[in-house]
């Protein structure tokens, strides 16, 4: 029963990157673009430790650590970007 709703959590997640692509594809400004970035990164975390439960493989797991910490990477940079900009 808990993989039923592990599996069901997975899809809804998943929808949520696919809205999260058209936003950061059609997004007017930059900004709206890196909130969608942002989104995208948390919802993969979220996505691959949900994976990673209902799949016991632990190696899930580790790629949602790099993920979550390549997108604080890419988030710090980009700000720092707009900043110089300014």
């Amino acid at each position: 029963m808990i993989d039923v709703a592990l599996y069901a959590v997975a899809v809804f997640l998943l929808l949520n990157v696919i809205v999260g692509l058209v936003r950061a594809i059609r997004g007017p400004s930059i900004h709206d673009r890196l909130i969608a970035f942002l989104l995208l990164g948390t919802t993969g975390v979220a996505l691959l430790a949900v994976l990673a439960s209902v799949a016991d493989v632990p190696a899930l797991r580790d790629a949602a650590l790099a993920l979550v910490s390549l997108a604080a990477v890419v988030v710090i940079v980009r700000v720092q970007a707009e900043d110089a900009r300014r």
